[in-house]
């Protein structure tokens, strides 16, 4: 299946990240309040000026469209709930 979004919207893959202690524990994950807020951008609407394909990006909680995939998670966002690229 093949996602291209239209206007202002972004197509993000959102990255797993392990929570881990200082001494190296990982932490299980305790439900959906834990989801990752970081992701890649992999597809970019017609009206989009900062942001680029390949950009990791912090966006709002709780915001968007989930796509759910066999392997990977993705999620389509308006630009304006992305708060940061992160280098």
């Amino acid at each position: 299946m093949k996602i291209k979004p239209i206007g202002n919207r972004i197509l993000i893959e959102i990255l797993k990240i392990e929570e881990k202690t200082f001494s190296g524990i990982i932490l299980p994950k305790t439900g959906e309040i834990n989801s990752s807020s970081i992701g890649i951008v992999v597809a970019i609407g017609d009206i989009t000026e900062e942001i680029k394909l390949g950009d990791k990006v912090f966006f709002k909680p709780y915001s968007g469209i989930k796509i759910p995939d066999s392997n990977k998670n993705f999620i389509i966002l308006e630009i304006e709930e992305v708060l940061a690229t992160l280098e």
